[in-house]
């Protein structure tokens, strides 16, 4: 009986020993996994497990095997904070998350708050990080583009090539589409040209007969969107059966077949911007090939989520600690964080450092990049 007390001792002080680093560790996958922005949320959960799996099978992350929470915000600020409160409660401390701006922003206090470590593979608004940096949140990062670089880029560019065409801006009244709108919108300008009209137009809608009417009036020959793909491809349809040809620009939201499957044949040569083909960098490689035989393209935003799980589990070694702060001081330590969009590294706010683009163009259901 002594021996036996004495044993189930020592076997107690092990597990009292054993530190909270050799459990499992829990990152939650936050986006629209429902309604009309659903592939996006399907891209975030694709990119996040097809790097949980590769991570786990090559030993985990200090021995710790990743596991996946997958939570729907519904790109809907008040869904989106609700979710936030809900992961902070259930103990979880990294967040792959948001999508949409309008969603990461509100739901960014709450991680703040708490000192859960946040890093969006999709939201572009600057107020995401610069609000964070102004407040002293450090564990507010995002491993994507922002809103005035994608604008620095694109505007010029419209500016030089349309220089004496109309020109229409509009946006959804978004936090992301009316942010990107305006961002292009002032480079556009200050490279010498200006819109014939600068609206906002209302997401969700099905009738945009008014809209493409003013379009005609106004003889646009080039539109620029700032908004989301149910929205743009129902504008190009309806605009072709009204026999009004334009061409349209977007950002990167319409990275997605089902931008297709909306406008169809009257989306053929709308182009838009995107990070430069994390397809083609050499490091997705293998990863593309073991997310296509799961029978998923890894279109849009599939690989900056896969990114984001690969960036916690390098910041999580690389601080020797899953404390979310010490993991962020780690990431913005100004050394390369191996990815498979590339190597990537972090500034003081938490952003992308030389960020990079492509302009697309789609064609005949498909998208590629053009020559500039």
């Amino acid at each position: 009986m002594k021996l036996t007390r004495l044993l189930s001792a020592a076997a107690l002080g092990l597990v009292l020993a054993t530190p909270a680093f050799a459990d499992d560790i829990n990152f939650a996958v936050i986006g629209p996994m429902t309604g009309q922005l659903a592939t996006i949320g399907d891209q975030f959960k694709q990119g996040a497990q097809a790097a949980a799996d590769a991570i786990n099978a090559a030993g985990g992350v200090g021995g710790r095997q990743i596991k996946l929470s997958i939570e729907d915000d519904q790109c809907d600020p008040k869904q989106a904070v609700s979710v936030a409160n809900r992961v902070i409660a259930n103990g979880v401390m990294f967040v792959d998350g948001h999508a949409c701006s309008g969603s990461s922003i509100p739901a960014s206090a709450v991680y703040a708050e708490s000192g859960a470590l946040m890093m969006s593979p999709a939201s572009s608004n600057p107020v995401l990080t610069d609000d964070a940096a102004a407040k002293g949140w450090p564990t507010i990062m995002r491993l994507y583009t922002r809103d005035d670089a994608q604008g620095n880029f694109i505007g010029p560019w419209i500016a030089e090539k349309y220089k004496r065409k109309n020109v229409v801006v509009l946006h959804d009244k978004s936090a992301y589409g009316q942010g990107i709108a305006d961002a292009v919108k002032a480079t556009m300008n200050k490279g010498g040209l200006t819109e014939v009209l600068y609206e906002g137009i209302n997401a969700g809608e099905k009738d945009y007969a008014a809209l493409v009417t003013k379009l005609k009036d106004l003889k646009a020959d080039v539109v620029y969107f700032g908004g989301y793909h149910p929205e743009a491809g129902l504008i190009l349809r309806q605009s072709a059966e009204q026999n009004l040809k334009f061409q349209m620009i977007m950002p990167d939201s319409i990275a997605t077949p089902e931008f297709w499957q909306v406008a169809g044949p009257a989306g053929e040569g709308t182009m838009f911007v995107f990070p430069s083909d994390p397809q083609s960098k050499p490091e997705a490689k293998e990863a593309i090939e073991k997310i296509k035989a799961g029978g998923f393209v890894p279109e849009g935003f599939t690989l900056f989520s896969y990114a984001v799980i690969q960036a916690f589990a390098q910041g999580i070694e690389r601080a020797g600690s899953d404390d979310p702060a010490k993991v962020a001081e780690a990431l913005k330590n100004g050394e390369p964080i191996k990815t498979v969009v590339g190597e990537v590294t972090f500034d003081e706010k938490g952003d992308l450092k030389n960020a990079s683009y492509d302009i697309n163009q789609w064609h005949d259901g498909k998208y590629a990049p053009i020559q500039q």
